[in-house]
């Protein structure tokens, strides 16, 4: 339960004029808008966050799976999620509000190999993430994994598992940042008078520049804002955002589904999140049921949304054991949930926000006074404090670009998508 909400500053549509001038201008109020304005604000900094719904985190965020995990194929996105973890374990100590929950339940996460293909990449990615440092994930047999969870499938032959990843409530991780961010001057670790303030119901509408075109603030709906900086954060909208500016940012949206099931008995509520290797689905204890999932990489890119629509059919190719990404394919009790009529379910869609390499961009681009954290490509919770940490040392002069791997026309190559 949430002790102290902490108050979060805003000026919605009916709540008088914008600041004429602020250190810093973030666009976009999900999780990477909120984190940025959190770790902003701490470093004494005066943030105007613009949000264009009537709340922050209720777009893409919301529809998040709420998860995190330090399994990574690369190195450096290892390095993000590394960081942030000290960050989401104390959140209530380290943001200064006392008692908040962000529900963390570290119970792992479990890839399953059903085929010696899959397998044998299985091993070679363990062996890469004990070059990265990562020498917790263990390597088990499908007799091994199914003696310690006994509802995986024979088919399983070979399961990664650590045991210290897990699950967050991402809403309650970006509200938390707002609120921490709207008090930052009061609070551990904070320098200055830096504080944020939220403006609610805000589309901006432009850039204003001076006279050598460096970004000097934004034009909204509701009139014009100056600051020296200004950080576009915006999810799926951020390649929309930087056309204003005349930047080429290269982001695909691509919608995700995620299938709600609450009150499902046959979920074991102190499982991991498990995965199939072979298909990408997925689930994870969540709401006395699960959450459940897959990534298909078919869906094709698409504009921006303000309202994703779902789609019926992901949720019986997850469920009936018929589909050949059926989650039965994992564990045989779902045949089980199957055969006893489909429970109550509904789904929630959100949208990756792709780059071409689906690594975030991090930094200034080459109009000075603008800068992106954006671009997770499915990760932004797990990485927020992490690429919200660099993003406002880059911005403030802390830290060199050119070290920073994440950073806007770093030479790129197209990736596969992972699965999660």
């Amino acid at each position: 339960m949430i002790v102290d909400n902490g108050a979060i500053p805003t000026f919605d549509r009916n709540n008088g004029a914008l600041p004429a001038r602020v250190d810093l201008v973030v666009i976009g109020a999900g999780v990477a808008g909120t984190a940025t304005a959190f770790f902003a604000a701490r470093a004494g900094l005066k943030v105007l966050v613009i949000e264009r719904r009537s709340s922050i985190a209720s777009l893409t965020t919301a529809a998040a799976t709420g998860a995190f995990r330090l399994q990574h194929d690369n190195a450096d996105e290892l390095a993000l999620v590394q960081e942030g973890l000290p960050l989401y374990l104390n959140f209530a100590e380290e943001s200064g509000l006392a008692g908040w929950n962000l529900g963390i339940r570290q119970q792992g996460y479990l890839f399953c190999s059903r085929t010696e293909a899959s397998a044998a990449k299985g091993r070679e990615l363990v062996t890469l993430q004990r070059t990265f440092g990562l020498t917790d994930v263990e390597l088990l047999s499908g007799d091994e994994a199914r003696a310690r969870w006994s509802y995986l499938s024979p088919e399983i032959l070979q399961v990664r598992f650590r045991a210290g990843d897990g699950f967050i409530d991402q809403v309650a991780l970006a509200n938390g940042y707002a609120a921490a961010s709207s008090r930052a001057a009061h609070i551990n670790g904070a320098s200055g008078s830096g504080h944020a303030t939220y403006a609610l119901e805000t589309t901006v509408t432009g850039f204003e520049r001076d006279a050598n075109g460096a970004v000097t603030g934004v034009t909204t709906n509701r009139g014009a804002v100056r600051a020296p900086q200004t950080v576009i954060a915006a999810g799926p909208w951020s390649g929309v955002v930087a056309k204003l500016a005349a930047l080429d940012l290269p982001i695909a949206p691509t919608i995700r589904q995620k299938l709600v099931i609450p009150h499902l008995p046959a979920i074991d509520q102190t499982s991991p999140m498990t995965i199939d290797d072979e298909t990408g689905s997925h689930w994870r204890p969540a709401l006395a049921g699960a959450y459940a999932l897959r990534t298909d990489p078919t869906t094709p890119a698409g504009e921006p949304l303000l309202d994703v629509p779902t789609d019926e059919a992901m949720a019986h190719a997850l469920l009936d054991p018929a589909s050949p990404t059926s989650l039965a394919l994992l564990a045989p009790f779902w045949r089980d949930v199957w055969r006893e009529g489909p429970p109550t379910w509904h789904l929630m869609a959100g949208q990756y926000e792709y780059t071409p390499d689906h690594r975030p961009f991090i930094g200034p681009t080459d109009q000075p006074g603008l800068f992106v954290n954006t671009g997770y490509s499915g990760h932004g919770v797990m990485c927020s404090a992490g690429g919200a940490r660099r993003t406002v040392d880059l911005l403030m002069g802390r830290a060199a670009v050119v070290d920073e791997p994440f950073r806007v026309g770093r030479p790129m190559l197209s990736r596969a998508r992972d699965v999660l």
